[in-house]
């Protein structure tokens, strides 16, 4: 089918995956931005339940059950576990590989660090307040951008302090979330019917807004949680980025095959005995096993973009497409989702309310499809996202061309 432009779907899918081989022999770590289209559509995957509730995120966590009694009960478990907080965790490792990246550009170049990041941070942090305001409550920039601000000075600290750094501070917070669950399987399980959402915070987006806005503090509590995960997981992947795990070498192989292991072999089946073991594993649900998986992850899309490189298909050159527009289509997919979902919008989350979970699936499809779509077409003539390009506006340096210098004056000789 043409598009608006003379082409074809076929001939944009081409395109984006010449720009992919070209980008990888110029030395661009190719399978990064295959990682981060995998990253942004999978945590969607998690996001579109509290959008197919039909009181909104609110809704999903006040009837928020983990055990099941039919069939549908236990293919919506089955499904929110394959998701929950995995691809959130892949997501935060690659933004610590990018902000490795960035690191090491800077000492190529021999300008200061971290220099003019903490701008970038505080940009990033905005976009979040701004996400979080007029999208969706569940927004991540904010705590990512806290979280950068941190990192920025750590990351070209020595190994030693490197380590330091995230045996204290994992240690800490693993041990916090294990005794709050502790405290949780130990007591009193939760009784009494669930609070009734008032049906104003999906059918009138002003006054979700409102809601985001004065109860700030309360909806934004998960930050306390993600911050100290994420400086972890951040130098994480600055280290793994330095230790050669996207590299086709025995060394990088051996690596990936380490983080196979610890990521399938260990973290999912216990991922899978809490997702199935009730509201009170949330915690270890959500954040403490999930990153232990993310790294399998991160280490079988690595493998298979390194072993495929020569043979661009249809939906490698999709996930890159998503993957170079990542912030945008993160930032899009939750908008339409909204759209979809809300009764300021479509109101399909009430309208399909006992199709769970059979008509999510569907709903994830067409929203991931919608993104591929968005960011095939976008980078036929951008060579960023729109929030992408924004955030490169904001944050580069003007350059003001460089003066001539004025002629020297012609004096007559004596």
């Amino acid at each position: 089918m043409p598009d608006a432009g003379g082409g074809t779907l076929d001939d944009m899918i081409h395109r984006t995956a010449a720009t992919a081989a070209q980008q990888s022999r110029s030395g661009r770590i190719s399978s990064l931005d295959l990682l981060r289209g995998v990253a942004i559509l999978g945590t969607f995957g998690t996001n579109v339940f509290l959008f197919a509730h039909p009181g909104g995120p609110a809704g999903f966590f006040q009837d928020f059950v983990g055990t099941a009694n039919g069939v549908a009960e236990h293919v919506e478990i089955g499904l929110r576990t394959l998701s929950n907080g995995k691809f959130l965790a892949l997501l935060t490792i690659l933004f610590g590989v990018g902000l490795e990246l960035q690191y090491q550009s800077a000492r190529r170049r021999g300008v200061s660090w971290p220099g003019r990041y903490p701008l970038r941070a505080g940009i990033l942090f905005m976009e979040g307040v701004a996400h979080y305001l007029l999208v969706f409550e569940g927004d991540v920039l904010m705590a990512y951008g806290l979280t950068s601000l941190l990192v920025a000075y750590l990351v070209g600290r020595s190994d030693r302090v490197v380590r330091k750094v995230v045996v204290v501070v994992s240690g800490v917070y693993t041990t916090t979330i294990l005794a709050a669950t502790a405290l949780l399987v130990a007591g009193p399980g939760v009784s009494g019917e669930p609070t009734p959402v008032d049906p104003a915070t999906t059918a009138s987006w002003p006054a979700q807004v409102a809601v985001r806005f004065t109860e700030f503090l309360m909806l934004r509590a998960e930050t306390i949680l993600i911050v100290p995960s994420a400086v972890v997981l951040f130098l994480l992947g600055s280290r793994l980025r330095r230790a050669g795990v996207f590299e086709d070498t025995e060394k990088g192989a051996q690596l990936r095959a380490r983080l196979l292991v610890l990521g399938f072999a260990v973290g999912l089946p216990l991922n899978v005995l809490t997702g199935f073991g009730g509201p009170d594993w949330l915690l270890v649900d959500r954040y403490l096993l999930p990153p232990l998986v993310a790294l399998g992850l991160l280490a079988l899309v690595t493998h298979l973009s390194l072993r495929m490189r020569e043979k661009p298909g249809a939906v490698r050159s999709g996930l890159i497409a998503v993957g170079r527009t990542a912030l945008s289509c993160y930032v899009l997919q939750n908008l339409l989702a909204g759209f979809l979902c809300y009764g300021w919008g479509l109101g399909l989350a009430e309208r399909f309310a006992d199709a769970r979970p059979w008509w999510i699936v569907g709903l994830w499809t067409f929203v991931g499809s919608v993104n591929v779509a968005f960011a095939l077409l976008w980078l036929r003539r951008f060579d960023r996202g729109p929030l992408e390009l924004l955030m490169h506006r904001l944050y580069a340096p003007r350059r003001t061309p460089p003066r001539v210098p004025a002629p020297p004056s012609r004096r007559g000789s004596a």
